[in-house]
């Protein structure tokens, strides 16, 4: 996917990690640097009372979880072409518009196909899951890489970091810092 300025933007899986405590949160982002992911893609959030000052801070953004709001957006668009479809064929249907019905067909497709995409292979963890967490003196590490390296941070923190609990995987795009 190219942007308007013509650089490369990715979809990278956001994982989500908590942990107990600044100290620990701090360990694990060695630990996650040393294995070669970008500082740049790892964002704590404190939970109320906790302290995160040596952690990379997650943006205004990531805090109010914009992805999810993109997400809704683009659901919605899609079950509003889909309904136009639904429309346009019949419409061409009772006009007897063969090329108006295989566009609409068409159309009818393309939505359908793209919202299974989306709802069975895109991983839908979000920011309101973790509000409990959030409400106590715990810190979210929100941990953004390539899907190929999914299972390598995983392991890091199943096999370096018992205390960490795995929380989910959502996308994000890295070029808008979502």
């Amino acid at each position: 996917m190219l942007c308007r300025d013509g650089k490369k933007t990715h979809m990278l899986r956001r994982l989500y990690f908590v942990i107990p405590d600044e100290p620990h949160a701090l360990q694990v982002v060695t630990d996650l640097a040393a294995a070669g992911v970008d500082r740049g893609h790892i964002h704590a959030l404190p939970g109320k009372g906790a302290t995160s000052a040596r952690l990379p801070p997650a943006t205004e953004r990531q805090q109010h979880d914009t992805v999810w709001h993109l997400e809704r957006m683009l659901w919605s668009a899609n079950l509003a072409l889909f309904a136009l479809a639904v429309v346009g064929l019949l419409a061409s249907v009772y006009f007897n518009s063969v090329t108006g019905s295989a566009a609409a067909l068409a159309a009818l497709i393309a939505s359908f196909a793209g919202g299974a995409v989306f709802a069975l292979l895109v991983p839908h963890t979000h920011l309101d899951e973790f509000r409990g967490v959030l409400a106590h003196s715990e810190i979210l590490l929100m941990v953004d890489v390539p899907k190929r390296k999914v299972f390598g941070v995983e392991e890091i923190m199943r096999h370096r970091h018992p205390e960490v609990v795995l929380g989910g995987a959502g996308w994000t795009l890295e070029r808008f810092g979502i």
